[in-house]
């Protein structure tokens, strides 16, 4: 044995026990399924708003593009909001006949997994001027995704206001 060495053997005194004990352990399970069940509901109420102003982004983005585009082509340009189909279809009109062909395919105003409601159909005319007119609806859409809503105006003369 060499000289200032400490022998312990189990059970006597002096011994250090490693680990946790079960009360421990049940705490901290304890603890942490009360912060989850605290957490929660704050997630999925963020969730919410981000995929109600994801959706509402997309109309704003889909109403000012087109706008833009009727500016810059020199004719007229419409979206057409489908209520049913919860899609958007950008359409022009290059001859000015008054007779509107499609621009691309309907665009869908969130994705499948995120049922955003539209309340009601809309046709939103623009012309070379800049000048926004509703042929069908109104100029102003409610968007609704669980129980939140947003709801967007848009001016005659383009201006955008999305107001909760």
């Amino acid at each position: 044995m060499e000289f200032g060495a400490r022998h312990t053997r189990r059970g006597q005194p002096g011994t250090a026990s490693r680990g946790f004990t079960l009360l421990e352990l049940l705490f901290t399970v304890l603890i942490g399924i009360i912060l989850t069940a605290i957490a929660l509901p704050l997630i999925n109420n963020v969730m919410t708003n981000f995929k109600l102003r994801s959706a509402v982004a997309s109309v704003t983005g889909a109403i000012q593009t087109t706008r833009f585009q009727a500016i810059s082509a020199g004719y007229a340009y419409q979206v057409v909001f489908d209520k049913t189909a919860s899609t958007y279809q950008v359409q022009s009109d290059p001859n000015h006949t008054g007779l509107f062909g499609n621009v691309g395919g309907p665009v869908p105003l969130a994705s499948s997994s995120i049922p955003v409601v539209l309340d009601a159909n809309a046709t939103l005319q623009f012309r070379p001027s800049g000048i926004v007119a509703a042929t069908v609806g109104s100029t102003t859409l409610n968007l609704t995704y669980r129980n939140k809503t947003e709801t967007i105006t848009v001016s005659s003369y383009g201006n955008i206001k999305v107001t909760p």
